[in-house]
């Protein structure tokens, strides 16, 4: 499956990184997912599967049922015990770093990444800002997940359940993002004024293709501002035209 990021800087050398969201195939992988235990047992039964394979198909299950569980409770009247809980998760959940949920956006299904990115950075420098942030990410939450598993005081399990899984999605969101923009390597030795455009930013068979946007450089011009970097307005645009979640974008931005 392919995958279109985004990549750009929000304030000096503070950069944003987002996944395109695409409802299709969100709805679709949903759909294909089991939704209940004993379609999930005859999902499991029927054929011989590799142990972690079963092992994902069970952590997808939860997942499923967790976000499902939470659309419940956005949609609870106001002033309910259930709205008092989805404002205490909301709570919790701004605490979660933007980084980390661009990693988790990287799901195993992801085989190829697009990169969009304003034409006046340096294509190397965009790949090499993925490559940190990946590898920053497969150690941070390499870490954290070994932390969570350790049974806290006065946390609730599920709060503890959540911050686990969210730190497994991220480490193996950034093992993948490592692997793919990693590769073909080799294909960008060469002085990149010996390349064509092409050939510099679309290597043959790699895995990732990086694709300067006329489009978000004027974005970002537009909503530049002198000492502030980008504004949130222009943030707002950037996410609405490359499809990209804006409260999660935001994060970005707050968090300068």
């Amino acid at each position: 499956m392919k995958a279109r990021l985004v990549v750009f800087p929000i304030k000096g050398r503070k950069w944003c990184f987002g996944r395109s969201v695409d409802p299709a195939a969100a709805q679709a992988q949903a759909a294909c997912a089991p939704s209940t235990l004993r379609d999930l047992w005859d999902t499991i039964t029927s054929k011989p599967k590799p142990l972690n394979a079963n092992a994902e198909l069970l952590l997808d299950f939860a997942s499923n049922k967790m976000n499902k569980a939470w659309v419940a409770l956005e949609k609870a009247p106001e002033g309910t015990v259930k709205n008092k809980l989805y404002g205490l998760g909301l709570h919790l959940l701004a605490r979660v770093k933007p980084s980390e949920i661009f990693l988790k956006s990287i799901s195993k299904e992801v085989s190829k990444v697009h990169v969009a990115y304003p034409p006046s950075l340096n294509a190397r420098l965009v790949r090499r800002r993925l490559r940190h942030i990946a590898l920053r990410g497969n150690i941070i939450h390499k870490k954290y997940f070994y932390g969570s598993v350790l049974p806290l005081p006065n946390i609730p399990f599920f709060w503890i359940s959540f911050r686990t899984y969210s730190h497994w999605q991220a480490l193996q969101g950034s093992e993948r993002l490592l692997r793919l923009v990693s590769d073909c390597s080799g294909t960008q030795k060469s002085d990149a004024s010996n390349k064509s455009k092409d050939e510099l930013h679309k290597p043959l068979g790699c895995p990732w293709v990086l694709e300067p946007s006329e489009e978000l450089e004027k974005l970002i011009c537009d909503g530049e501002e002198a000492n502030d970097g980008v504004n949130k307005n222009a943030v707002s645009d950037i996410c609405k035209t490359f499809h990209l979640n804006k409260n999660d974008i935001l994060k970005f931005w707050d968090s300068m």
